[in-house]
């Protein structure tokens, strides 16, 4: 069956970093889009960053711009995303999802904690 496994969450200061990673099963992972969204508490859910089936023209929320990179490694039927610069604002739960046509998964997330 269809598997999409988040990783790599954790509590982590302001200033750090943490890398995530989405193992991806039970589908043809490099036919699909990809993409990393996130919900912090008492907020809707949002996207982060998308990947294309290619892994070409990547796409950033404006606040995570400059700071994030998604990346897919279609060999290992993995995607990640590496947080730099993390903030308290990045607080949430992550989760990766793959999209093609009507078809779309989504992972059960990561916790990402960002705290002094």
């Amino acid at each position: 069956q269809v598997q999409l496994v988040e990783s790599g969450g954790g509590l982590v200061q302001p200033g750090g970093s943490l890398r995530l990673s989405c193992a991806a099963s039970g589908f043809t992972f490099s036919s699909y889009a990809m993409s990393w969204h996130r919900q912090a508490p008492g907020k809707g859910r949002e996207l982060v960053a998308r990947i294309p089936s290619a892994g070409r023209s990547t796409n950033y929320a404006d606040s995570v711009k400059g700071r994030f990179t998604i990346s897919r490694d279609n060999a290992k039927n993995t995607m990640y995303l590496q947080m730099n610069s993390l903030k308290p604002e990045d607080t949430a739960v992550y989760y990766c999802n793959a999209v093609l046509r009507f078809e779309n998964y989504w992972g059960q997330g990561t916790q990402v904690t960002v705290s002094s």
